[in-house]
């Protein structure tokens, strides 16, 4: 469902969507008060403005985050993305939209619904030094040592290593307060590394082993002020 009082942005959003043919549009509207009446329908995404008349964006993904699993904001006032983000928001995209940005944020939705799917059979447990993922039948074994990074995907962690990708129904803030993560440092909202594998650091990014580069962001730059290349 797309909700946006500017009818160029409907458009531009309609167009990068039918780029993709897992994705489906099921209504698009230019305000909350004509959604309402179609919230019967199947909807995993909903992509909407801010700051809209009568109802905001912002207010309609609060009342509906239990009905719709995914929100990504594309909005002209990027100074509530903080705010946003507190409140299960999946990306937030500064117009004006650009087709880049657009791929990435679809990726980041791709990639949500995929961790969903596997959580529901996953389950894990902490150790030492190890971590068990139990996937149905399976039990997966992974060494701290082996972890190149975490990514969030809302309340999904994404476990990333050289071998394989691996998924735990839990945010990334709360895997970080736990011992076992306790050498790892989060650089953005989306990622936290092991301190032991940064290999170099620039204004923007960080550098891992196997030339892996991350994005820093704005308000993470001071957990970094350990590490003077």
């Amino acid at each position: 469902m797309i909700i946006d009082d500017d009818e160029l942005d409907r458009l531009v959003l309609q167009h990068y969507i039918k780029q993709y043919k897992n994705i489906e549009i099921v209504a698009s509207f230019d305000s909350v008060e004509k959604a309402i009446p179609y919230l019967d329908l199947s909807i995993d995404l909903l992509l909407t403005e801010t700051n809209l008349k009568g109802i905001s964006g912002v207010e309609f993904r609060r009342l509906m985050a239990h009905k719709i699993p995914a929100c990504i904001f594309v909005s002209s006032h990027p100074e509530i993305a903080a705010r946003v983000f507190e409140m299960n928001t999946l990306d937030f995209i500064t117009k004006p939209l650009t087709i880049e940005r657009f791929h990435y944020s679809m990726q980041k939705l791709f990639d949500f619904f995929e961790a969903r799917e596997k959580c529901e059979c996953y389950d894990a447990m902490l150790g030492e030094n190890c971590m068990k993922i139990k996937e149905g039948g399976n039990i997966f074994q992974i060494r701290k040592k082996d972890i190149l990074y975490l990514e969030a995907l809302k309340d999904y962690t994404r476990i990333i290593t050289l071998e394989k990708n691996h998924y735990i129904l839990d945010s990334l803030g709360n895997l970080l307060h736990k011992n076992f993560f306790d050498s790892f440092v989060r650089i953005h909202r989306s990622y936290a590394v092991p301190r032991h594998l940064i290999r170099g650091k620039n204004c923007h990014e960080i550098e891992l082993i196997n030339h892996i580069k991350l994005p820093i962001g704005r308000t993470y730059k001071n957990n970094l002020s350990f590490f003077s290349p």
